[in-house]
């Protein structure tokens, strides 16, 4: 449940909010060296922010620099590099309304992502205990305890997930 969770914070720093971050591109998978290889930009370059509207990437080798702003471009982001010298800067432009409501449905969607991968778990851990029960390893009652212990865990975590919709909402509807 926890590797869903964190999957799920890793989705919520890709959308992107009103702030500059590097979540914003470091998983953008760039085809690198004439296209022999495809890699991460965190793993091709230094990403900061200068400010709350501007990401800077610095490639380790300045010579796959274009490489890096067309794969920018390609990936469909909602973002336009431009080349200064050795690094790449990426001005953000402030959200309309209407991008914002459509990053708050592609959040809820992932939201909903997450709450079934938790709720999978929750099914097989309810089947496991089924089954220890059946084996006779364990009493009904060990397995209506152990049902109940699955159940607060799975209570747990999926607020855990709404606590991070909420936080993502608020922060999409910052002005």
């Amino acid at each position: 449940m926890k590797k869903a969770i964190d999957a799920v914070r890793t989705d919520m720093s890709s959308i992107r909010s009103g702030r500059a971050t590097p979540a914003l591109v470091e998983n953008v998978v760039i085809p690198v060296y004439n296209g022999t290889q495809h890699l991460k930009i965190m793993e091709l370059a230094t990403i900061t922010t200068m400010d709350a509207k501007t990401i800077v990437i610095a490639p380790y080798d300045p010579s796959i620099i274009r490489e890096i702003e067309c794969g920018i471009e390609t990936a469909n982001i909602g973002m336009s590099p431009v080349i200064d010298g050795e690094i790449i800067r990426i001005s953000l432009p402030p959200l309309s309304e209407e991008r914002r409501m459509e990053y708050i449905k592609l959040a809820k969607a992932k939201l909903e992502a997450g709450r079934v991968m938790i709720r999978q778990v929750r099914q097989d851990a309810m089947k496991e205990i089924s089954r220890t029960e059946d084996d006779g390893a364990i009493s009904e009652d060990e397995k209506s305890l152990g049902e109940k212990k699955v159940q607060e865990l799975t209570d747990e975590m999926i607020a855990e997930i709404d606590a991070l919709g909420k936080k993502k909402e608020e922060e999409l509807l910052q002005v």
